[in-house]
């Protein structure tokens, strides 16, 4: 046999352990594709040639192949017989063809490998298994990791549950039981170290440990035990400010964490820095020390403070690293870092707190503008690109591109519609078409001046006419391009989702990042909401406070952020309302194509003859209802019933009246429908590649029923796919799962 043999050998060998997820669809398929080639393999040998002395790899491979051509299989354990010949069936039908055994490899994988009594033939593939996963170069070089405890974090705090148990079993030390990890939270950092979940280390004897138990000296009072976080949530490492790893050192006493690369290299008891300070700086270990970082203003004891006593001078290890000149998603002009602030009452324009103006901070580089960020404000990771603009000549602009040409007055040539004119309808006085969709943000034409084609039956609204082609938005650093999906062909996938509300786009425009592996995308809707947010259902402003890792729950909806943004609209005076960028986006006032009046979104609790009552109160966001639109003139809300469902509008449910005691009332979904912004006629594709479609909802005499919820659809849009009807995209998802 041939050196080439072995190697295919150990090539099929490595890829059997390295199938990851025994729970996919196709594991049983992988496993039993690469057994029958391995098998094959084996069978296609010539042992009698091989050169002497044989390799330990081969010399077990001979021992098993003869030890397997000697046995009696009708003596081995019920399982290992099993999965032999399910594997003997599998390679002598096509390979197309799924054989009818009935076994459940996964389970008589199990069974065999759990049995108490190891047969031979196992025993002999066990120490082949381990002779290939030492053979691997990549995996020798890898330092492993022994936890001795393990937990998870609950409020920010690591809260060890129990001892880490070691099974011991012989068969869970395989390459792909392997955590295999760098030491730090850094994207991009090269692997060092593993963690094996099967036994943590008790059976890897041959690699270098890292020590369970350590003294640190940024710690000196208690020790340090090595930690398993089994859970994805995690926190800062209290020395280089990256997320922890799943392993990492912790005193439970402190509730103090580092990373191992952290615990790896000793601090500097002295540093310069004269990018902050003139003077050495040295370090103040003493953790729970209240002193005001000069360049962040904070008293917080998560990172390690160095200080020149002199200068009474004192600064975060991690602020460092933060840098004199940027550009930020919040203000148009760059901000430079200043190490204090005048004697105005200055505001941070991010938190909206106050600035202490003793301390550092960022301003406007522009000549009379007053704008002002705090230091970890400003570089928050949903505001700041992390890109130091020191020594970067300050971009010229760009070339403004308008979105249209004006041709005349009233007429113009848009970039969406080039191949028709647009001429400008000022009659406010129309009467209401609810067919009529502007273009750009899937909404119908309510009210307001807009742009008709003068050829076909394309429409914007003015005020999406204007929409700038490039932009940047509070909820991410980088600058937004608009672009459009329309045509037959142009058809989007599922996926394709606004980062913001979370909700399909598949037809209009939206803005997207054109910065390379960057994906983020905005609906027009949510691009053009704008801080400080006024809403009628509560009485302050609303403003986008939160930080990267803050998760609120919408006050309205009661959904956390979606999984793209954390960002909400918050109330920064009672600091208890939220809302959501979904909620947000939800138009304020729309049209019901049997009246002529305006009717106005509210939201509420309970019902009051006096204006305002119309407010949500801070203090009682504890049920509200739903939403719902209304005319706008408060009255109570006995007897109304919402005309579109018919159901009785519940005395905890706020809503509008018109002045002349029309009495109409209508709960959201029944007057504009559940999933908004979606225009008939468009479409979008599942993972399968399934073609779905959204269809109007309004050309038969009677509804059709959904396929999944058996209810008449009574939204204006449904969804077809697959020959079955769907009401709304929840019906849809539950359907084709």
């Amino acid at each position: 046999m041939d050196s080439d043999s072995e190697l295919k050998l150990v090539s099929l060998i490595s890829q059997l352990l390295n199938i990851p997820d025994v729970y996919a669809p196709d594991w049983e398929s992988k496993i039993i594709s690469l057994s029958i080639q391995i098998t094959s393999l084996v069978k296609s040998m010539d042992f009698a040639s091989q050169p002497k002395p044989e390799s330990k790899l081969m010399s077990l491979v001979t021992q098993t192949v003869s030890l397997f051509n000697s046995m009696d299989l009708d003596s081995l354990p019920k399982p290992l017989w099993k999965i032999i010949s399910l594997i003997s069936q599998r390679m002598s039908i096509d390979s197309d063809q799924k054989p009818k055994s009935g076994f459940n490899l996964h389970s008589l994988v199990d069974q065999t490998l759990e049995l108490k009594t190891e047969p031979d033939l196992i025993s002999l593939i066990r120490q082949i298994v381990f002779i290939v996963i030492s053979m691997n170069q990549n995996s020798k070089k890898f330092i492993s990791l022994c936890p001795q405890l393990q937990g998870e974090f609950s409020g920010g705090k690591f809260e060890a549950s129990r001892s880490q148990e070691i099974t011991g079993f012989k068969w869970s030390c395989f390459i792909g039981n392997w955590d295999i990890l760098a030491v730090t939270g850094r994207r991009g950092e090269d692997a060092t170290h593993f963690l094996c979940r099967g036994c943590h280390g008790k059976q890897h004897q041959e690699y270098e440990k890292v020590p369970i138990e350590i003294k640190h000296p940024l710690h000196p009072n208690h020790s340090l035990q090595l930690v398993w976080n089994w859970l994805n949530q995690t926190r800062k490492c209290y020395c280089c400010d990256e997320d922890l790893i799943e392993v990492f050192y912790y005193c439970k006493t402190c509730d103090y964490a580092m990373n191992i690369a952290c615990v790896e290299k000793s601090p500097l008891s002295h540093k310069d820095c004269p990018k902050w300070h003139e003077h050495t700086l040295a370090l103040f270990p003493r953790r729970k020390a209240s002193l005001n970082c000069n360049i962040c203003s904070l008293a917080d004891s998560s990172s390690p403070l160095y200080m020149c006593p002199p200068c009474d001078f004192v600064v975060h290890q991690k602020c460092f690293t933060l840098p004199h000149l940027i550009r930020i998603c919040r203000h148009p002009h760059r901000i430079l870092f200043t190490p204090s602030f005048d004697e105005r009452d200055w505001s941070c324009s991010i938190c909206r707190r106050k600035i202490d103006n003793e301390y550092g901070g960022y301003s406007c580089t522009k000549d009379g503008c007053l704008y002002a960020a705090h230091s970890r404000c400003a570089t928050q990771s949903n505001v700041w690109d992390g890109t130091d603009l020191v020594g970067v000549p300050e971009e010229t602009e760009e070339e403004i591109v308008e979105p249209f040409v004006r041709i005349s007055d009233g007429i113009i040539r848009h970039f969406s519609h080039e191949h028709h004119l647009l001429r400008l309808d000022e009659n406010t006085h129309r009467d209401y078409d609810e067919n009529r969709q502007c273009q750009a943000c899937i909404t119908p034409i309510y009210f307001g001046r807009f742009y008709s084609c003068v050829q076909c039956e394309f429409v914007l609204h003015e005020t999406c006419a204007n929409l700038s082609r490039k932009l940047y938005h509070p909820t991410h650093p980088h600058l937004f391009t608009l672009a459009l999906i329309g045509g037959t062909e142009n058809v989007v996938n599922f996926k394709n989702l606004c980062f913001t509300c979370g909700r399909l786009v598949t037809a209009g425009f939206f803005y997207e990042c054109r910065k390379e592996e960057c994906k983020f995308k905005l609906h027009v809707h949510c691009a053009t909401i704008s801080e400080p947010l006024v809403r009628e259902i509560h009485a302050h402003p609303l403003f986008l406070t939160s930080k990267p890792e803050e998760r609120r729950e919408c006050c309205l909806c009661y959904e956390l952020n979606n999984k793209y943004t954390t960002d909400t609209f918050n109330c920064i005076e009672c600091d208890r309302f939220s809302m959501c960028f979904r909620c947000a986006a939800i138009p304020e006032k729309v049209r019901h194509k049997h009246d002529k009046h305006i009717l106005t979104l509210s939201y509420g609790e309970e019902t009051s003859t006096t204006k305002k009552s119309l407010v949500v109160d801070c203090e009682k966001i504890t049920n509200l209802a739903e939403w719902f639109y209304m005319y706008n003139e408060d009255r109570r809300t006995t007897g109304n019933w919402c005309e579109g469902c018919e159901r009785k509008i519940e005395p905890k449910e706020w809503f509008y009246m018109c002045d002349e005691d029309c009495c109409v009332t209508l709960h959201m979904e029944c007057l504009i429908g559940r999933d908004l912004y979606l225009k008939p006629g468009s479409s979008f594709t599942t993972e399968e590649d399934v073609r779905v479609s959204v269809l109007p909802n309004n050309h038969h005499m009677s509804r059709p029923i959904c396929s999944s919820c058996e209810k008449r659809c009574s939204h204006k849009i449904v969804f077809h796919c697959s020959a079955s009807i769907f009401c709304c995209l929840t019906c849809w998802a539950r359907g084709t799962r």
